[in-house]
Order: C-alpha cells, then sequence, then structure tokens
C-alpha cells in the first residue's frame, strides 16, 4: 500500500526524510550520513527535508562561514552520488533561524556570522544543559539572503520548496510572508512554507503569498497531538500538512506513555512501535507528510516501511482518534 500525494508540483510517497539528525549534535560521520540518505532514496523516498540552519557551530556565536549549510551540502552531495532519478526528489529547506553555541566564557562577539547576537537569551531556544541552541533571524533581508544561499549550498538555480523556520519576535510575521512572495516573484523559489505557526498566522501568510503557498509544517506525534487544530485548518485551505518530529523529537524529552498503544499493536504486528506510529500519522489527513530522521540506513528503511503497513480498523481503535 504506496501512500502517494502532491506536494510542491511533486507526485511522492507522503512519508519523506528529515536530515536534521545527520547535520547538527549526535550526527553521524558522513559518509554514513550520505549512504543513510541513498538507503532512503533506494527505498523510495522522495522527500528530502533540510534546513539552512542544520549545521554545528563550532566556535560561540553562531559558528563560522565553514560551518554554515552543512545540511544542505550534504543534502547535494547524497543527489550527486546517487544513481537514482534526481528530478523526482523534492528537496525543501527552511530559512530564518541560525544555530548558536554559547561561550563557555564571555567574547566580544567576532565569532558571529550574519545574526543579531545582541537578542536577549529569551529569544533563543536552547535545549537544558546543552551548549548548542537555536536563534530566530527573518528579517527580510537575512531570509533572502539565506535562500540564496541555499540555492548555492544545494548547487541548484530555483528552490523547490522553502519554508519560513519559524515566527521571529522581533520581526512582524507579515514581513516574513512578504519575504517568501518576493522569493516566489523573483524565481528563487518555486513554491513556499510555513513552519511553527498557529491557525492566524496560516490565514495571514494564505493572504500574502496566495497560492504559492502550499504546505504548513508543524510538530505532531502522539505526544505532541496539534492542541490547536491546525491540520485541520490546513485541510480546510486545501494545504499539505507537513509533521516534524513525527516520533515525538530529538533532542527534547516527550511522554513515552504515549506510544505505548503502539507497542502494543508493534508487538502483534512483529515491527517496531516507530513503523506504527508513522502508519498511523498517514492515515489522519489524506495530505499529510512525514518526515522522520533518521542516523543510519536501518533507521529510514525501517521508517519507510510504514508505507506499506495497512492498519485494520481494529487497530486503529486501539489508537488515538
Amino acid at each position: 500500500m504506496m501512500m502517494d500525494g502532491e506536494l510542491a508540483g511533486f507526485t511522492i510517497p507522503r512519508l519523506g526524510m528529515g536530515t536534521m539528525a545527520l547535520a547538527i549534535e549526535g550526527r553521524p560521520d558522513r559518509d554514513t550520513a550520505i549512504r543513510t540518505i541513498h538507503a532512503g532514496l533506494d527505498a523510495g523516498v522522495r522527500y528530502l527535508d533540510t534546513a539552512w540552519s542544520y549545521y554545528l557551530p563550532s566556535e560561540p556565536g553562531t559558528g563560522t562561514a565553514e560551518d554554515l549549510g552543512y545540511g544542505e551540502k550534504l543534502v547535494r552531495d547524497a543527489l550527486t552520488s546517487w544513481n537514482g532519478p534526481r528530478d523526482e526528489v523534492l528537496v525543501a529547506t527552511k530559512t530564518g533561524y541560525r544555530r548558536t553555541c554559547e561561550a563557555v566564557a564571555a567574547t566580544d562577539g567576532t565569532h558571529s556570522v550574519g545574526a543579531d547576537e545582541s537578542r536577549p537569551q529569551s529569544q533563543r531556544l536552547q535545549a537544558e544543559g546543552s551548549r548548542y541552541g537555536w536563534i530566530a533571524d527573518s528579517r527580510t533581508e537575512t531570509m533572502i539572503r539565506d535562500a540564496k544561499e541555499s540555492a548555492l549550498h544545494l548547487g541548484v538555480d530555483t528552490l523547490d520548496l522553502l519554508y519560513s523556520h519559524g515566527p521571529d519576535p522581533a520581526v512582524p510575521y507579515e514581513d516574513q510572508c512578504g519575504a517568501l512572495k518576493q522569493l516566489l516573484d523573483e524565481g528563487v523559489i518555486k513554491y513556499a512554507g510555513i513552519s511553527r505557526v498557529n491557525n492566524e498566522q496560516i490565514d495571514l501568510a494564505r493572504s500574502i503569498i496566495g497560492s504559492g503557498l502550499v504546505a504548513v509544517q508543524n510538530q505532531f506525534s502522539p505526544s505532541h497531538p496539534d492542541p490547536e487544530h491546525t491540520m485541520e485548518h490546513c485541510a480546510e485551505l486545501g494545504l499539505a500538512f507537513v509533521c516534524w518530529s513525527p516520533l515525538g523529537g530529538f533532542l527534547d524529552t516527550f511522554d513515552q506513555s504515549a506510544y505505548d498503544p503502539f507497542r502494543t499493536v508493534a508487538a502483534q504486528r512483529g515491527c517496531s512501535y516507530q513503523r506504527v506510529v508513522l502508519a498511523w500519522e498517514l492515515t489522519r489527513y489524506e495530505r499529510l507528510f512525514t518526515i522522520p530522521s533518521a542516523r543510519n540506513p536501518q533507521e529510514i528503511n525501517d521508517s519507510f516501511a510504514a508505507t506499506q503497513l495497512q492498519l485494520t480498523q481494529e487497530e486503529l481503535a486501539m489508537l488515538p482518534c
């Protein structure tokens, strides 16, 4: 049972591959990362999701120029060295975020690359106990510059699909949407998406971007069940819904008990509970795309097998509605 869907001009399986885990802390070596992407593509993955900010800062601040674009360059090199049909693969990236590495001692900020390091700590997203975090920089000029850099990193003339990575507390959301509209009008991107948004922001983006807006990427999983019903709103508007962290989360803790019913079904099926979770997500909305990360070929092969797992009505009744 293959579950295909339409996204950004492509008809592709609705289970893609997120590449964050291949590019940030805990990432495998580069050879393993490329083999993992190749394994996904060989299995049938036709949607790769990356971001300008998928990299690991090597120095305090936002890192060095050599750090930037690691994840995008990884995707480029994996596709270049793959023997399959490159033109069938949708590559999406994101703009408007930076990685940060907190200094052990005070610094003068000379290692900062392009980000507004004067922003207060409250505007940064930092995992507890981690030296690394995220900071938004969604000024119009930054988003446009980064999008053009993303095209260079990926080795393409035009980006297939570009998301704004998330709202920036220091930038009006309409300005972010305006930057995406400008990138569409200039031909830098073919289609636009938005991420980490509520229904009001979806409506605002649609009013500014129009038909060029094709997708919303929000967190969704059994432990993050979309309390604002943004998936339902996407269905009303005919937008694709792309769920990030579909298995709970890569760096953050989450409620493991939410996955107990999936473990029960998995034990009966003789497969991983993660595969059951992904198969269940694909039943939630006919235009839902799920993009699990993987750090080795075994993980992405197990995830993609969810496209062949058809849950029975009895099994679905055991899982969240």
